[in-house]
């Protein structure tokens, strides 16, 4: 079950700004850098984001078809996460049961609590730091 969509419009204008200048340099903090669909304008977008082998795991707090979700999948984007950046493959969903050895313990508790159980995995190739 995706948080209520008054909480995204809460966080898109109070906690995302906040959250900007930690995003892309302190774990797990990362930052989405991905172009509208129809507008092609560069959107930034804080999320918590969890190295899993060559890859990035993300959960879905909101449920699936988050824009920066469908502009990755259009366009693809870049990852900044700890100062580097990742050129951003092909999004793959994937359950709880799959994400779980990638997670950190009290993160797999908070995400159980808020039931959030999609998760996205996406190949990640290093562009530069």
């Amino acid at each position: 079950m995706p948080l209520p969509k008054i909480v995204g419009r809460f966080n898109r204008k109070v906690t995302n700004r906040i959250a900007r200048p930690l995003a892309g340099r302190v774990p797990p903090f990362a930052m989405v850098v991905h172009r509208g669909r129809r507008s092609g304008r560069e959107y930034r977008t804080p999320i918590f984001a969890f190295p899993c082998e060559d890859s990035f795991l993300i959960a879905l707090t909101y449920g699936k078809g988050t824009d920066w979700e469908r502009n990755i999948r259009a366009a693809g984007g870049e990852l900044i996460y700890r100062g580097q950046r990742y050129r951003l493959g092909e999004p793959v969903a994937v359950g709880q049961d799959a994400a779980s050895p990638c997670l950190p313990a009290p993160v797999r508790i908070v995400l159980r609590w808020t039931r959030t159980g999609d998760f996205l995995q996406i190949p990640s190739a290093t562009e530069r730091s």
